[in-house]
């Protein structure tokens, strides 16, 4: 038996900025598009590709704004051009921010392009609401953002802490000319270095702060990804069966490379009960997130090199 033809898409109808963005959020919703590099629902990853196909600030007051351009009209060959971008967000099923060569963290704007992840780590907004600040101090001088991919929670920690000198470092050659385009967009050459390395292999330290968003996904959820994030490089999501194989080895080999004032912020996303089984009775402070308390782990030096001389 043949499958049914897929339901026809609603065409793109339209001659206002508000009534291109409610036609496009109803074509993604139609063609089952998935979210997550900067937006979470239909409505506004629509508001996202109509503002930025119109040059219009994302922004721009919409809605009932005193000042709304909801009802701003829009030509024809403008028009077309925004139906284009939707049509290759369907196709492609690419990310928006691959489309648009653009993504925001705390409202910081970043290039991406198909060589790095998309930017969207909860570490972040820890560093933006000063989530860790209380283990930091006049002793943290030197900072490592490990698996920097686009450069983003770099550039972030330098504007975070204008004291410290940044170090971004990634096993992708590819990843680094993207986190180089950031660091240079942001003037912070002088305070952000850029270093090729598997891991910690060629970062000897110390390391007063170690941010990490590593490959965490386990192989059974990395199986189920939808296709926006299968246009990801693989390298930086997959972690191996149960997502922990970089973060074994970052562990393992990280105290020897930290002072005893020295922490490591780590993110691993859904993957609480992994990373427990992997290391039991290791003490870890969970850090409060918008996605929840078991998204982020801050561990000590001491309480790893204790650990790990006790397993």
């Amino acid at each position: 038996m043949s499958a049914a033809p897929a339901a026809p898409l609603p065409p793109l109808a339209g001659d206002t900025v508000g009534a291109l963005i409610t036609s496009g959020a109803q074509q993604l919703q139609a063609a089952g598009v998935s979210f997550g590099h900067g937006t979470t629902n239909a409505q506004d990853e629509a508001a996202w590709l109509v503002l930025w196909r119109l040059g219009l600030p994302l922004d721009t007051p919409l809605g009932d704004a005193p000042d709304s351009k909801q009802n701003m009209p829009v030509a024809h060959d403008k028009q077309a051009l925004v139906a284009t971008l939707f049509e290759e967000r369907i196709s492609t099923r690419k990310p928006a921010a691959y489309l648009t060569r653009e993504a925001w963290l705390q409202g910081v704007p970043f290039y991406v392009d198909e060589r790095a992840i998309v930017p969207r780590s909860l570490i972040a907004e820890l560093i933006a609401d000063g989530g860790f600040d209380d283990f930091l101090g006049e002793d943290t001088h030197r900072v490592l953002d490990l698996c920097t991919g686009n450069g983003s929670l770099a550039v972030l920690a330098a504007m975070a802490w204008p004291e410290v000198q940044v170090t971004g470092a990634d096993i992708s050659p590819d990843a680094l000319a993207v986190a180089r385009i950031n660091v240079d967009r942001h003037g912070l050459q002088g305070r952000i270095a850029l270093q090729l390395s598997d891991g910690l292999a060629t970062l000897p330290g110390p390391w007063d702060l170690i941010l990490c968003n590593p490959p965490y996904v386990n192989a059974q959820s990395m199986a189920a990804l939808p296709p926006e994030y299968r246009a990801e490089p693989e390298l930086a999501l997959a972690g191996g069966s149960d997502g922990m194989d970089f973060i074994r080895r970052l562990l393992r080999e990280a105290p020897a490379r930290m002072p005893e004032h020295a922490v490591l912020v780590l993110e691993i996303g859904n993957e609480r009960a992994h990373f427990e089984t992997a290391f039991p009775q290791l003490p870890v402070f969970w850090l409060d997130t918008s996605a929840g308390e078991d998204q982020v782990l801050l561990v000590t030096q001491m309480a790893l090199y204790t650990y790990l001389n006790n397993i």
